[in-house]
């Protein structure tokens, strides 16, 4: 007689899904690797600045050169714009 479940049975109750998460696992954390290399050649991730920063106000002070640059904005404009923006560097910068 053969016995589907059994005694011999349970340990495959235990193995399977333990297999699954490391499968699972090992794919994310190749994933996250090989991005992590690719930003590093690149100099950062998308979201940061050239040095590794995320959000600085470095990056909005040179967005707002090429604009100016670009004739997008004129002067009066440029420098309203970039003394707000220094004015918040200071200000995020002693909290």
């Amino acid at each position: 007689m053969h016995m589907e479940h059994g005694p011999a049975a349970w340990p495959h109750f235990f193995l399977i899904p333990i297999f699954w998460v490391l499968i699972i696992g090992l794919v994310v954390t190749l994933i996250i690797t090989l991005n992590r290399r690719r930003w590093r050649q690149a100099g950062g991730p998308p979201w940061a600045d050239g040095q590794g920063r995320f959000g600085s106000t470095k990056s909005a002070e040179a967005t707002l050169s090429e604009r100016f640059a670009q004739g997008d904005i004129d002067e009066a404009e440029y420098r309203g714009r970039l003394e707000v923006l220094r004015a918040n560097r200071l200000d995020s910068g002693t909290s």
